[in-house]
């Protein structure tokens, strides 16, 4: 369905074409409803280019326009300027065609293409704040355009599953936690084992030590860790998709960090064989030396 915009973008065209003048300017919405719903500032590009008076140009323009259909005569202001105001029978014509359009006038897009859009990405074992949400509605908005367009939508949330914070939450799992309040809210005890245990790292090396150890035998799949993980990954999923349900947003993939942690050797043999990484204090790391921003 055509829009004003285009449809009067085409008359100006044939106005100037009638007139003997080229195509330059453009033609927009007006910024301020006193000078009407759209104009251009075609005559005073004219002007500039040709050296003559933009107002007269404006003039000349308007006198070949035929919009009588569409809008009131169109009106020359200030420099030169074109201003458009719509007749309200053409907006109440508009309006109904449009409501009674099952696509609300908007044409599926001739170039189709797939689509990923990895929106969302909470965190395991910790509830999601408003930076979270925001990106969820975004995100959903997103591919619910890009779907309505025609395009192949595969929506994508990489969850935060994995990281230094788990070795935290095993220990305080297993030195910290209440079964009884797990049960009333899951999320919450976790929330609370993690901060407590976190506290009690800042303090005492011999717990961020511990905290270190119970994530090294996560990553080396400990089975009795790697439940635990499961167990908060799964309570973490559930508070998810209660609020993804309440906000009437769905996903194709839900991948982790997780899904790549048996990639990663592989990752680190090809950095370290093609000398970007290297090993220091035990890590295997990348320096930018030549970067005194990353140094």
């Amino acid at each position: 369905m055509q829009t004003f915009q285009s449809l009067l973008t085409k008359k100006l065209s044939d106005a100037l074409a009638r007139a003997g003048l080229p195509e330059v300017g453009e033609l927009t919405q007006a910024t301020d409803p006193r000078f009407g719903d759209y104009q251009s500032n075609v005559a005073l590009v004219l002007g500039k280019q040709r050296g003559e008076n933009p107002r007269a140009l404006a003039e000349k323009i308007v006198a070949h326009l035929d919009v009588d259909n569409v809008c009131e005569r169109p009106a020359v202001a200030g420099a030169g300027f074109i201003n458009f105001t719509l007749r309200q029978a053409a907006v109440e014509k508009q309006t109904l065609e449009v409501w009674r359009d099952d696509r609300l006038g908007i044409a599926e897009t001739e170039s189709l293409r797939r689509i990923v859009i990895d929106f969302g990405s909470p965190n395991v074992a910790k509830p999601m704040h408003v930076g979270h949400i925001r990106s969820t509605v975004l995100g959903d908005a997103v591919a619910r355009i890009a779907k309505f367009l025609g395009h192949e939508v595969i929506r994508d949330n990489h969850v935060g599953d994995w990281g230094t914070q788990f070795g935290m939450v095993i220990w305080g799992w297993k030195n910290l936690l209440d079964r009884q309040a797990l049960q009333r809210n899951p999320l919450a005890e976790i929330v609370r084992v993690y901060k407590e245990t976190n506290e009690r790292a800042s303090r005492d090396a011999e717990v961020r030590e511990a905290c270190r150890q119970e994530l090294v035998k996560l990553q080396a799949g400990d089975k009795e860790n790697k439940d635990i993980w499961n167990e908060c990954v799964a309570f973490s999923m559930q508070n998810f998709e209660r609020i993804y349900k309440l906000l009437d947003v769905s996903y194709d993939l839900q991948c982790g960090e997780s899904f790549y942690n048996d990639r990663l050797p592989g990752v680190v043999d090809r950095l370290l064989k093609a000398g970007i990484a290297e090993i220091s204090e035990g890590a295997v790391v990348v320096f930018f030396r030549d970067d005194p921003d990353l140094a």
